[in-house]
């Protein structure tokens, strides 16, 4: 019988063929409801949840109880997005090796969402924002992986620019249609499930995925697992430079950004919180969206991925700096535009580099996977740092607020060390 099927959607084969319009506007489409759903929970219902729970005026105990509650979330994101990508991997469903694990981690994270608006306890919260995270991890670590399983190198800068752009417009859409439409938490929760599941479904319909056949799935037991979960960084020094400035660029781009509600509040005193941080965020996403998309194609094109990711990293740092030093709203927004501008180019950017040194096709979802734990782990354990930075300075110095200049001087110096990470790399340039 005659293999007709493209070569771009061989299992392990490196793809040749360039993907048409329709699967980047689907991929587009599918990363802005996870972001959505994602992002509009961390920025606005998380933090309003908490915050309502724990004794009124208390912002210490409320900033401390999000970072526990966003820390124990990443301890699992640990360990479930090398576990889903490797299982993935393996996947022999006659729909192919990515989408049962799209689908599924989108049905737990919805479900999560909903659930978690219902909660009135600390543990209650606790539990269901963990569950939302497992399921967004399973999501992401297989949808992350059909970039390298379907998507040439030349054309990485553009689609991974397809991640970072809808992270910002969907952290907006969200928090607008938070705000503008007066929802309490509980339906805020239900609408952005709602939006998870509607908008990945178009990407699952229109897109191929490769079947594996049962003869050529890699050896499996639990052994082999968790051995696969460690990559050498002596034979692989490219892979680890690469998740090492990965890692401390997003503890420093969390540290920055995950507190945000709590440092308008009790950093700035602001007497409408909601709005000012919708107007910070609009802002940050006009910058994201528009660096993302230009250096993504612009790195594609000249060839090159470190520059740009040291520049990124730079941008950050400067926005981190400056509110350290001029903690005043007028300078946030000033710092939210470079905020934007390092980020959008770091995540289109950093993840094509990403793309370009792992060490084994036949597991590119497990290795994805592990450096996925770099995005994601951060942006859960830096509420909890950053937490622990704002309540030890605030003691010292006896004001809540000179807690958030120590926050963000520690943000700006993360920052620049994830910059000089990845300077090693040599495979790519």
């Amino acid at each position: 019988m005659t293999d007709t099927t493209p070569p771009a959607l061989r299992a392990f084969d490196e793809p040749t063929r360039r993907v048409p319009g329709r699967w980047i506007a689907g991929f587009a489409v599918a990363w802005l409801g996870i972001w959505m759903a994602q992002l509009t929970p961390v920025q606005l219902l998380l933090p309003e949840q908490i915050d309502a729970i724990a004794p009124q005026g208390d912002g210490v105990q409320s900033v401390v109880a999000f970072g526990i509650i966003s820390g124990i979330a990443g301890a699992f994101a640990l360990v479930v997005y090398p576990l889903a990508g490797a299982l993935s991997d393996r996947t022999t469903s006659r729909f192919g090796r990515r989408k049962p694990w799209i689908l599924g981690g989108a049905l737990v994270f919805a479900a999560a969402l909903v659930l978690l608006g219902l909660q009135e306890t600390m543990v209650g919260v606790g539990v269901f924002w963990v569950l939302a995270i497992v399921g967004f991890c399973v999501l992401t670590a297989a949808l992350t992986a059909m970039i390298s399983d379907q998507v040439p190198v030349g054309q990485r800068g553009v689609a991974s620019a397809w991640i970072s752009a809808p992270q910002a417009v969907g952290l907006i859409l969200g928090v607008l249609l938070v705000v503008a439409l007066e929802l309490t938490v509980l339906l805020g929760y239900v609408v952005v499930a709602a939006l998870l599941l509607a908008l990945i479904i178009p990407f699952l319909v229109i897109t191929p995925d490769a079947r594996l056949d049962r003869a050529d799935r890699p050896a499996f037991s639990a052994k082999t697992l968790l051995a696969g979960f460690w990559i050498s960084p002596t034979r692989y020094p490219d892979f680890a430079w690469t998740l090492l400035g990965r890692i401390l660029v997003n503890i420093g781009n969390a540290l920055g950004t995950t507190l945000l509600l709590f440092f308008l509040i009790y950093g700035l005193g602001s007497e409408d919180a909601e709005t000012d941080l919708l107007i910070l965020i609009v802002v940050y996403t006009v910058f994201i969206v528009m660096s993302s998309l230009v250096v993504g194609q612009w790195s594609d094109r000249v060839g090159r991925r470190k520059p740009f990711v040291v520049f990124s990293a730079g941008m950050q740092a400067i926005a981190a700096l400056l509110l350290a030093f001029v903690p005043e709203y007028g300078v946030a927004l000033v710092a939210s535009a470079f905020l934007g501008v390092g980020y959008g180019a770091f995540l289109s950017v950093d993840q094509a580099l990403a793309t370009q040194v792992l060490p084994d096709a036949t597991a590119r979802g497990k290795d994805l996977g592990v450096m996925n734990i770099a995005t994601t782990v951060p942006q859960a354990v830096a509420p909890l740092l950053g937490a622990g930075i704002v309540a030890l300075v605030a003691t010292l110095t006896g004001t809540v607020a000179t807690g958030f200049v120590g926050l963000f001087l520690v943000s700006g110096v993360v920052t620049i060390l994830g910059a000089l990470a990845v300077l090693p790399v040599r495979s790519v340039r």
